[in-house]
């Protein structure tokens, strides 16, 4: 067996298109955010109140890792983060407005990157890698 038949290696090649094809192409757009800081936002977006514990669960992120995420996005002024009225020890956190403006602006050059990451797929293939790759990850609710 060769690596080119190895999922791990496999993976690690799309990991490494997908990155790139997400930088140069925010890049082009003249946005400066990163893959992980986009999924944050997301989630952040979509559970406004989200701890950053709920936030690092939600993107299959290390939680001793999304500590320096959450400060970048904040120094950017694209989150808010207030003590929790239910845990004190808690920080809840929200997509500024300005944030929400970024977020709107990063996600349709993300959606349109999508086919990019696959260009040797059609799009029929590229939905099936997608539920795929959900069921391999445990993330597909329709397997």
């Amino acid at each position: 067996m060769n690596v080119d038949e190895m999922a791990g290696h496999l993976i690690r090649r799309l990991h490494q298109t997908s990155a790139h094809v997400f930088a140069v192409r925010t890049k082009e757009a003249g946005l400066d955010v990163t893959p992980i800081q986009f999924a944050a936002m997301d989630a952040i977006r979509a559970e406004p109140g989200i701890d950053q514990a709920g936030v690092a669960a939600k993107i299959a992120y290390d939680r001793a890792t999304i500590g320096g995420v959450i400060d970048r996005l904040a120094q950017k002024g694209w989150i808010s983060r207030t003590v929790s009225k239910r845990d004190r020890r808690a920080r809840v956190l929200a997509l500024t407005e300005d944030g929400a403006a970024m977020f709107d602006r990063v996600k349709p050059v993300v959606v349109d990157l999508q086919s990019d990451i696959l260009p040797g797929l059609s799009a029929d293939e590229q939905l099936q890698f997608l539920h795929l790759a959900r069921k391999a990850t445990a993330t597909d609710t329709d397997n």
